[in-house]
């Protein structure tokens, strides 16, 4: 009697530990609403290249940008011309992050946007970074770090990486903060990355549980409403901050992606097939030019004609045949059944499409 207690007490704890040997933090499975950054843009001025800048001539925007940079700093350059080639017009892109402050530094990428060889070594010059409202949250200004190499000759050049694209790390300094009254929150949406009706459950079960109150609503299957004031925590950054380290068990839908590009094939684990019978065959076209060149006679008028002869050849290697794939209740089943087939994984994405299509393969099919 106590043995058969022990055992139905296993039975009721081992798929409990089994479903949470995985758990996944909330703020890695969801957004928080409103917190969020923002895109910054600007268009600048790098200059001290070693003469794999701008082509002038090529890219008039840049004498224009140098020309305006010039008069505000007190220099006439009026009727001038110029033809240097240390100097590129570039494109400077950030990302200012939620509840960055007026001072604190982000970093900034910078793009050419003319016929500059190389942006490696160069200094940007002072640039305003917009947001898409149109005011000047940033400014960006430092030495450039390219992430390549070019070398070119009279004959021959040689590029490695992309030299015309580059980084500044902390290069921008946030001037403007974005207005956002956080602390005067009542409400929070947590919207989640993968909506799933029994992932948004878990988690509203979950913060429930863990302030021991209804303190989360599920709204649908990508939104969970957070009741700030029910939580009792001092201000909503306490609430967010308990909440967003409580660990769920995600669902996830049965998804196979391949790649047929590179022959990557990837399966979750939730992946079954039934069982099903497989016959792959292989051709293979042989096509050979053999050309005959044909003369005419000695001292016989005529000219030297190639004959085109081409031999044309389908083989098809013989197979085993039909291959059992066993179902399984398991990945490494179904894994081990598709091995056994002995074909190349490009071969394996055609052999997976054609189970999906006869209705063995139970997952989302997924072509890139």
């Amino acid at each position: 009697m106590i043995w058969r207690i022990i055992l139905s007490l296993l039975l009721l704890i081992v798929p409990t530990f089994g479903a949470m040997a995985n758990p996944i933090r909330i703020k890695d499975l969801v957004e928080f609403d409103g917190v969020r950054g923002n895109d910054l843009v600007g268009y600048g001025l790098v200059v001290g290249l070693n003469g794999t800048g701008d082509g002038i001539r090529n890219a008039p925007f840049t004498e224009e940008i140098m020309s305006n940079i010039l008069e505000r700093l007190g220099v006439n350059v009026t009727g001038e011309q110029f033809r240097p080639k240390n100097a590129a017009a570039v494109f400077v892109t950030a990302e200012l992050p939620a509840f960055a402050r007026a001072g604190s530094q982000i970093d900034v990428t910078i793009s050419a946007i003319g016929d500059a060889k190389s942006l490696l070594g160069g200094t940007l010059i002072m640039t305003p970074l917009n947001a898409a409202d149109g005011q000047i949250y940033a400014v960006a200004q430092g030495t450039i770090i390219a992430g390549g190499a070019s070398v070119e000759g009279d004959a021959a050049s040689v590029t490695e990486g992309v030299p015309t694209a580059g980084v500044i790390p902390s290069g921008a300094r946030v001037e403007r903060e974005i207005d956002f009254e956080f602390n005067n929150l009542d409400r929070m949406r947590l919207a989640l990355r993968t909506p799933d009706f029994t992932t948004a459950g878990k988690i509203e079960s979950a913060i429930n549980r863990n302030f021991g109150r209804n303190v989360a609503r599920m709204l649908d299957a990508g939104t969970v409403l957070l009741n700030i004031p029910a939580t009792r925590m001092p201000s909503p950054a306490h609430a967010i901050g308990r909440v967003e380290n409580i660990a769920v068990q995600p669902e996830r839908r049965a998804r196979v992606v391949v790649d047929q590009r590179s022959g990557t094939i990837v399966m979750g684990d939730d992946v079954r097939i039934s069982r099903v019978a497989v016959s792959q065959g292989n051709l293979t076209l042989r096509i050979e030019e053999a050309p005959l060149v044909v003369q005419p006679n000695p001292f016989a008028e005529g000219e030297t004609v190639v004959v085109p002869r081409t031999r044309a050849q389908i083989d098809e290697e013989p197979g085993p045949g039909l291959a059992e794939v066993p179902g399984g209740p398991n990945l490494s089943t179904v894994i081990a059944g598709l091995n056994a087939l002995g074909v190349s994984p490009r071969d394996m994405i055609d052999i997976l499409k054609s189970i999906k299509a006869a209705g063995a393969l139970h997952a989302e099919f997924v072509v890139r």
